[in-house]
């Protein structure tokens, strides 16, 4: 018993601290600047004691050095090399990306690449943003509900009935604009209209200036989605060519 509740306790240290250095990551990432151990304690939350060890493991590693003394902590390159690495070797993403960049360019929009998790949540795996000034922007690793998101929305409709209730049983119908779906069986009516026609918008139901059209996309028995999204007015003012494009990228990714 002693050394099941020793394990239970080093394995839930061990999942803290692996949390602590995504933290830590993003932070960076947020902040744009290097931090002393003080500011990165505060940013993070975390004891200063707690906070030296992780900064000098990962100097160690070479994921930080030391831009002056007393000055702080800033990340290398290693993690952008390890990181381009492994994306240069996703056969999924590596096949998708021309698609978005091509239905991108089509369309003038944000176009996104994503994937339901087992949570209720979309995941985006890849984001490539419109080149106009207003936009969505998104990056890769976001999440979102799915029952207001085009791409959740457009994988809920591709998905056997069983496994739909299955993921609608963990969702909470919480309202987010005065357009959100009210509830699970308003959704189960929409998502047959959307079966039928073959696409699943978002128009403001997440955010109020956020339009948004997915379809799905099967890799193997796995689905994932496509969307295009911008600000609300020139999505619906371009929905039948937005629709027309979403249908020749995900044709293009079935050849």
């Amino acid at each position: 018993m002693a050394e099941t509740e020793a394990a239970e306790k080093g394995g839930h240290s061990s999942v803290k601290t692996a949390l602590r250095v995504i933290e830590i990551i993003e932070i960076y990432a947020r902040e744009g600047r290097s931090l002393t151990l003080t500011e990165l304690a505060k940013l993070l939350g975390a004891p200063m004691s707690s906070c030296l060890g992780l900064i000098r493991t990962l100097v160690s590693l070479g994921y930080l050095y030391e831009t002056g003394r007393r000055q702080g902590y800033y990340p290398t390159s290693r993690l952008l090399s390890i990181a381009q690495r492994i994306s240069r070797n996703d056969p999924l993403l590596e096949r998708v990306q021309p698609v978005l960049e091509a239905l991108r360019d089509a369309t003038g929009e944000t176009v996104i690449f994503g994937k339901l998790q087992e949570d209720g949540r979309v995941l985006y795996l890849e984001v490539r943003e419109s080149a106009n000034p207003v936009r969505y922007t998104a990056t890769p690793g976001e999440v979102r509900d799915a029952h207001i998101n085009s791409i959740g929305r457009a994988i809920l409709g591709a998905m056997s009935a069983e496994a739909r209730d299955g993921i609608l049983d963990k969702l909470a119908f919480t309202p987010r604009t005065p357009r959100t779906v009210k509830s699970r069986a308003a959704l189960a009516s929409e998502l047959q209209r959307w079966q039928e026609q073959g696409w699943y918008p978002n128009f403001g139901e997440s955010f109020p200036d956020l339009g948004a059209i997915a379809v799905p996309v099967m890799f193997g028995n796995v689905a994932y989605g496509i969307s295009v999204a911008g600000p609300i007015h020139r999505v619906e003012a371009n929905v039948d060519a937005i629709v027309k494009a979403l249908r020749g990228a995900g044709a293009s990714l079935r050849e």
